[in-house]
């Protein structure tokens, strides 16, 4: 059956049956802790799903009784343990296998990111659908005052960031490492030059991990929350926005899939999007 571990490899778990609810989630939660478009999960019976390694790791309730999990050393969401519905709730994105069931339907929608569009055709609901009976995750905003740049924060609003300016490029990523350290079906990330980006709160509870065989691939993190923050690479005069954890609409879109050859074999992508096996062409 189906393995997957986080980005640093601390953290690696198996499921032993199909996932059941598979659905993408678009609450402003989920979509802060992992700085993402959405979230794609299914829940199994805690009998289904067993550890094969397991680090340190940093918990935050983000509501009563709901816990979200990261690993402590790279940030990577991990699966929580058992909730208010008895079942244990997997990541589908970095799984390394086909989950057995496909995604049936979008939730929370009504606060769903304003720079995507849901174009798949699945049912698609406000909040939890119909006949569901377990507590909302409303969208957490910024603490900051709105003003001439575009705010973001991470889920506990440790970290608060302010992007001046325009931005480069914002794109999809869909390589193994972004599925893995967001737990995520793809990454979605806007560049902007260096100088473009302040940190306004929090700097010194941001955590990095880089990976140790890659050129410039680092995850940064809050410390309290494990949310994915803003990565600043000084070297090459940019900083790496994770869109989820955005407070406002960005001024750009993504414009592109990149590393498709490394994508999720059972998902498809929707939309008319340019598509690249690998990185975009020079």
């Amino acid at each position: 059956m189906p393995e997957a571990r986080c980005l640093c490899g601390d953290h690696a778990w198996r499921v032993d049956a199909p996932l059941q609810l598979l659905h993408h989630c678009h609450c402003g939660y989920c979509r802060k802790h992992q700085g993402v478009a959405y979230t794609t999960m299914g829940a199994v019976q805690p009998d289904d799903f067993a550890w094969l390694s397991k680090g340190e790791t940093i918990e935050y309730e983000s509501s009563p009784g709901f816990r979200r999990v990261s690993c402590a050393r790279c940030g990577s969401p991990i699966p929580a343990p058992p909730g208010e519905l008895g079942l244990v709730f997997v990541f589908a994105g970095p799984l390394e296998g086909d989950p057995g069931e496909r995604p049936n339907s979008h939730i929370f929608v009504a606060s769903k990111a304003p720079w995507l569009e849901i174009e798949d055709g699945l049912p698609a609901f406000d909040a939890y659908p119909p006949g569901y009976d377990a507590t909302e995750h409303p969208t957490r905003t910024s603490d900051d005052p709105a003003g001439e740049g575009v705010r973001g924060s991470c889920l506990c609003g440790g970290v608060r960031f302010v992007v001046d300016g325009d931005p480069i490029i914002a794109r999809h990523c869909h390589c193994l490492r972004c599925r893995r350290g967001r737990a995520a079906l793809h990454a979605s990330n806007m560049v902007v030059p260096f100088g473009a980006i302040r940190i306004t709160h929090g700097e010194d509870r941001v955590r990095a991990w880089k990976v140790p065989d890659a050129r410039h691939f680092t995850q940064c993190f809050c410390a309290d929350c494990g949310s994915t923050v803003p990565t600043v690479d000084a070297g090459r005069g940019i900083a790496i926005v994770p869109m989820g954890c955005l407070d406002d609409a960005p001024r750009t879109v993504p414009s592109e899939h990149i590393w498709v050859g490394s994508k999720s074999s059972w998902h498809e992508i929707p939309d008319s999007l340019p598509q690249y096996p690998e990185g975009p062409p020079s």
